[in-house]
């Protein structure tokens, strides 16, 4: 058996692909580690919980007592876990460089002694390379990273390819553009429209809208890193990108048509400080590999959708339950208005 150690695999991404991998893999062995914080939830892996080829360990990557054992004894790490948020990073921008750059140097020092280590993924982020006005960003490309989130992750980036190039630790990086599908935390805006939109209160769209974003189904970028554990290269970057340039007030628009919901909905909001215009990857270097990605963006984003709908158990308790969750929203929207 192939022992896979995956961070953060209690959130969003790591949870699709902890699901993935047990689908797919038949021959790997996963071991979850998640601090489960406010968005590493038990819920998202509560079909899996109990696979046979599954385990779950509660635990802080920083911590070295918990993480270095679980990496000295994987075949493969892939590193999901960070705080993720912009909005979060701009209130508390601390808490994104402990878990984000301080947890990564953790495992990583635990990764240079590992004898058996084959592979480290370190997950990275397209918001690295800053706005781009026009063109593709390629991997090449200098980073500008604009938010404290965006500088974490980048932090993290070149801090792994470091012990590449100074320990020969087997480190390939992703930079993927946005994720959306199931059990996304509903704080990002596909889930967090679409659950307003379901319960008719109005959809906080930050400034004019018209900021763009390129849209990646959680599936294809689970295909994309799990085609880099076996093809990738040590040492390089490789762009995941949907392909699916949308501007946020078309991408409201096609959330609320989905659920049959007036636009009146829409609510504009004070803008975000430092707020990217627009990300856009260059994906060429993926695509020599093989890869490309399957899912439509209209069907995706329905499916999406529905998702949310079918499954308000996963959503409601966040929502109407949890205080911090309702402060933060107040926070964040309610008084911008």
């Amino acid at each position: 058996m192939v022992e896979v150690l995956v961070t953060g695999g209690a959130g969003f991404i790591g949870s699709n692909f902890v699901r993935y991998a047990l689908e797919r893999r038949q021959d790997w062995r996963v071991t979850t580690l998640d601090k489960l914080t406010y968005a590493g939830r038990r819920e998202n892996l509560h079909d899996v919980m109990d696979h046979p080829r599954h385990a779950f360990v509660q635990g802080d990557i920083a911590d070295a007592a918990v993480s270095t054992p679980l990496v000295e004894r994987s075949d493969l790490v892939v590193h999901f876990a960070a705080e993720t948020h912009v909005d979060r990073s701009i209130m508390a921008a601390g808490d994104f460089i402990r878990t984000d750059v301080e947890g990564t140097f953790v495992l990583l020092e635990a990764a240079r002694r590992a004898a058996g280590l084959r592979r480290f993924i370190q997950i990275s982020t397209d918001e690295v390379y800053g706005s781009v006005a026009t063109g593709a960003s390629r991997e090449t490309d200098e980073l500008k990273p604009r938010n404290p989130y965006a500088a974490s992750k980048a932090g993290a980036d070149r801090l792994a390819y470091s012990y590449w190039a100074t320990y020969n630790v087997p480190v390939v990086i992703t930079r993927a553009s946005n994720n959306y599908g199931p059990y996304q935390f509903p704080e990002k805006v596909i889930p967090l429209f679409a659950t307003n939109a379901i319960d008719d209160i109005p959809v906080p769209l930050y400034g004019d809208g018209q900021n763009v974003r390129d849209w990646l189904h959680v599936d294809d970028h689970c295909r994309a890193i799990d085609l880099l554990v076996e093809q990738g290269i040590n040492g390089e970057v490789y762009n995941i990108g949907g392909g699916n340039d949308v501007m946020n007030v078309d991408l409201t628009k096609r959330i609320l048509s989905a659920l049959g919901k007036p636009m009146s909905l829409i609510t504009p909001v004070a803008d975000r400080p430092g707020h990217d215009r627009r990300y856009c990857l260059d994906t060429s270097k993926l695509h020599t590999l093989g890869w490309a990605p399957q899912v439509p963006f209209e069907k995706g984003l329905h499916d999406t959708v529905e998702w949310y709908r079918r499954n308000q158990w996963w959503w409601r308790p966040i929502k109407e339950q949890d205080p911090a969750f309702r402060s933060y929203y107040q926070a964040q929207y309610e008084r911008r208005t």
